[in-house]
């Protein structure tokens, strides 16, 4: 089995296994680690889980539209067959609506239909969150100038979780930080997590930034080494147990399959000339092989 599989499976029994059950802004119970980590090679293995089917290409597209176009629009995405964010898009009127949980004001949960007014220059966006900001502080670009010119520097800290622009956020980042570093020739990285639906976000969420570390090791001429990962909040929603089960049970039961590799085309000299249409010309993922999708629901 790939060490990524080994990885997310003995985080999946850890949940069931010494979870809490709590409420949360859903309405729907999940069961909750207080946090959790774990690190993975990506110069020995690029991780895409095995042990259920993984649309890799909607992972890396939705990768590129934060880093490399830097868009909060919804349209891109759907442009290119991507509809994970459909439920989070703000309505044509600038207006954003949700049955979600919230505390009354006796300070209890209840389920409540909520409205927010984002204006209408945000409509069909998902507000001031991921690709705003990368390109509000042009994280990317400070990135690679800093990996060529000074390598060793220790201040390559990204940081999506800006309170300024909490407020006007549909949904603030989850994955909110990225650290950087070189050793030698070898880039690292460090991601952090404030909360990870572990069934459907994290199998994208890990794919994604190591898609994000080889293509950044890429253009700026170094080898790509580990990824570490910290997550505060990982938790499985309450009607995604079964779908777990039937994962960890593929797990233990079938046959492995091999680690597939992550293509980069080589003639393509900068991180912003990559192919980002719905072919994906320039990045792809081969010999993947995997036991078939595992449907999950959303809990908004």
């Amino acid at each position: 089995m790939t060490k990524w599989d080994n990885e997310y499976i003995k985080l999946c029994k850890k949940i069931l296994e010494d979870g809490i059950e709590v409420e949360n802004r859903t309405g729907i119970n999940s069961i909750k680690l207080d946090g959790y980590y774990f690190e993975l090679d990506l110069g020995e293995e690029f991780p895409v889980l095995t042990t259920k089917q993984l649309y890799f290409k909607q992972a890396i597209i939705e990768l590129l539209w934060i880093y490399q176009v830097q868009s909060n629009d919804v349209r891109w995405l759907q442009e290119r067959g991507v509809h994970i964010w459909d439920e989070w898009m703000i309505n044509k009127d600038g207006k954003w609506k949700a049955d979600q949980i919230i505390l009354d004001e006796n300070n209890k949960l209840v389920k409540r239909k909520i409205e927010k007014d984002f204006g209408k220059d945000m409509a069909y966006t998902i507000g001031t969150s991921y690709g705003y900001i990368v390109k509000r502080y042009k994280f990317i670009d400070k990135l690679i100038n800093t990996l060529k010119n000074n390598p060793n520097d220790r201040r390559m800290v990204f940081n999506l979780w800006q309170d300024e622009f909490m407020p006007t956020a549909v949904l603030p980042s989850c994955v909110w930080g990225t650290e950087w570093n070189v050793t030698g020739d070898v880039l690292n990285l460090w991601v952090h997590q404030r909360s990870s639906d572990v069934p459907l976000g994290l199998p994208f969420n890990v794919t994604q930034y190591a898609v994000l570390a080889n293509l950044i090791a890429h253009f700026t001429n170094l080898k790509v080494g580990k990824m570490r990962y910290s997550i505060n909040d990982p938790h499985i929603y309450v009607n995604q147990v079964e779908g777990i089960k039937k994962q960890i049970k593929r797990y233990e039961n079938s046959k492995e399959y091999p680690a597939p590799k992550l293509w980069i085309n080589k003639e393509v000299k900068s991180f912003y000339e990559l192919d980002n249409s719905k072919e994906l010309k320039d990045i792809k993922i081969e010999g993947y092989e995997h036991m078939g999708p595992i449907s999950f629901p959303i809990a908004q």
